[in-house]
């Protein structure tokens, strides 16, 4: 365990977690041991709490948390998600306070049909993710996939819009962050009620 994080302090963590993993699950957003969600503990150095690699997410337990560092590397025991250098990368890059990575059907259509980007204007929604509902213009970059994460998060880094708290990864899901799970939340099911008003629209 790091110095300065306890026992406790993991497993309050994975509680919430496991909380919002259920959530995510119950909407068929994380199916199966898809998907995974991370929440920053300490920030110099910088420690996360991930989601354990392998567990169904609808039923997390508060001890299906793994400690990583500013790498995604395990400190301690457990496997985290393959994904945990992402979520790492992604806190360290926006500052934020939680990371959710999410499949949804959504995501990856309007990935495949606007691999450039997707564009929203003129919408309320908008102001779910901090932005006025009227006259401007946000695009959710899309990314290219890869099982690197070093190279993921180089193409995030260098996509992303500091106005859209997302990225769309191409086949693949959602990567959206926020201060901390609850905002991470909230910002995760915008940018999905976004998504799916896009795809129904074409």
């Amino acid at each position: 365990m790091s110095a300065d994080i306890t026992a406790s302090d993991l497993r309050e963590a994975g509680a919430v977690l496991a909380a919002e993993s259920a959530r995510f699950a119950s909407f068929g957003w994380m199916r199966g041991t898809s998907g995974n969600l991370s929440v920053v503990l300490s920030r110099d150095p910088l420690r996360l709490a991930v989601t354990a690699s392998g567990h169904d997410k609808g039923e997390l337990t508060p001890a299906d948390v793994v400690l990583v560092d500013g790498q995604g590397t395990a400190v301690g025991e457990g496997r985290p998600s393959a994904e945990a250098e992402l979520h790492a990368r992604v806190a360290a890059l926006t500052g934020a306070g939680a990371v959710v990575h999410v499949h949804t059907v959504a995501s990856v259509a309007m990935g495949h049909r606007q691999p450039g980007g997707i564009v929203f204007r003129e919408l309320e929604m908008l102001k779910g993710v901090g932005q006025p509902a009227h006259d401007v213009e946000v695009t959710l970059p899309v990314i290219a996939n890869s099982q690197d994460m070093k190279v993921l998060g180089d193409r995030l880094e260098a996509a992303r819009d500091p106005r859209m708290p997302a990225v769309v990864v191409a086949g693949h899901g959602l990567y959206v962050w926020g201060a901390d799970p609850r905002q991470a939340r909230h910002h995760t099911e915008v940018v999905e009620w976004l998504l799916e008003l896009e795809l129904t629209r074409r």
